[in-house]
């Protein structure tokens, strides 16, 4: 998944951005009251980072 596809998903399930760091976006997850980063200049977010990230962000349930 492109970083625009996940920052517009992000969106539509209500998570907040809180800042930008120098090489990641800092957001937070009412649905799970955690903060985590993003990465800014990845073109292309490699599947294991992007399942934590939608993990974090509670969109995807844990385990398999």
């Amino acid at each position: 998944m492109k970083t625009s596809e996940l920052k517009k998903l992000l969106k539509k399930n209500g998570i907040e951005f809180i800042a930008h760091g120098s090489n990641h976006d800092i957001y937070r997850s009412p649905i799970t009251n955690k903060t985590f980063t993003v990465p800014r200049h990845a073109k292309e977010i490699k599947t294991g980072t992007l399942n934590s990230i939608l993990k974090q962000a509670g969109i995807k349930k844990g385990g398999n």
